[in-house]
């Protein structure tokens, strides 16, 4: 599959996905007596109420509409209830079916971080920190954080959170006890990155990875969800501290958007302040050499 084929096949899966989950009654049709073949709306449906030809809508959602203007665009996705994370999916997969995005080289992301922002980590001594790429590989990390995500530094290559997630998933749902909802997340996250990269050689060879050996990871990337880094809490099950549910922020830390600096909060005097302090203290009894391996109980 050629890039302008498989940008077509973009625009069109994740349209059809989102037109399944709006029914004729959530869109303000009268529904009948007959029998649909759909789950959601059909195309004819969506171009009615976007104001369009079902002709055009549906060379739209077959990626083969030739510049959209942006008010169709606004009323196709006011129609199907996009959130403001997946109205910007959106433009991305419809900007990479113009001339130009296909006479584009593969592009690379970038794999190292600048020194001073590994100093920037390491001056948060009290605070775990990571540094994920687009693609979820951890490119740097303080003491804490290492600590913080023992089992993900105990493999073999390089740590990727959705490597770990889906295929080492026995060892992921003991750490994360909302195993479910943070796969569902990291899924999403890759959907936007798959939509901002579309040409990116290693993204499209992970995700290939995760969909031949994870039947987990195959169902939440059919559902063609979306969603952008934010601000959140997650829940960890830690073998030195048990089950802690952590604030955290993401800050970005390089031009293009590619490098997420992710920081837990816990506000001090907290029940959770106090875990990372307890984890502080079980680091450092560690020491590097097997900081990365949780202690075992009988």
């Amino acid at each position: 599959m050629d890039d302008k084929e498989a940008a077509r096949t973009a625009v069109r899966e994740f349209l059809s996905s989102r037109r399944d989950r709006v029914s004729p009654a959530d869109a303000g049709l009268p529904v009948g007596g007959t029998r649909r073949r759909v789950k959601g709306l059909r195309r004819e449906e969506v171009a009615l109420l976007a104001g369009v030809s079902p002709e055009y809508y549906i060379r739209l959602e077959r990626g083969q509409a030739t510049g959209p203007s942006a008010s169709v665009v606004e009323s196709v996705a006011a129609v199907l209830r996009l959130d403001d994370d997946e109205r910007c999916h959106l433009d991305r997969l419809l900007a990479a079916l113009t001339p130009e995005a296909c006479k584009r080289p593969k592009a690379a992301v970038k794999e190292i971080i600048s020194a001073g922002v590994q100093v920037l980590l390491n001056s948060m001594g009290d605070l775990p920190a990571v540094v994920f790429s687009s693609r979820l590989d951890v490119l740097a990390v303080n003491d804490l954080g290492r600590a913080l995500y023992a089992p993900l530094f105990d493999t073999d290559g390089p740590p990727n959170t959705a490597l770990f997630l889906f295929l080492d998933e026995h060892r992921a749902r003991q750490l994360f006890p909302q195993w479910g909802r943070i796969a569902s997340d990291t899924v999403s996250l890759l959907r936007v990155e798959a939509g901002r990269r579309p040409n990116d050689p290693a993204l499209i060879a992970l995700i290939g990875q995760l969909s031949t050996r994870s039947g987990a990871f195959r169902t939440r990337w059919a559902a063609n969800d979306v969603r952008a880094h934010r601000p959140g809490v997650k829940a960890f099950r830690h073998p030195a501290i048990g089950e802690v549910v952590l604030p955290y922020e993401n800050l970005t830390v390089d031009a293009t958007g590619d490098h997420t600096l992710t920081v837990f909060t816990p506000q001090p005097g907290s029940p959770e302040h106090d875990a990372i302090q307890l984890l502080a203290s079980w680091s450092a009894t560690r020491g590097p050499a097997d900081a990365a391996t949780p202690p075992r109980h009988a």
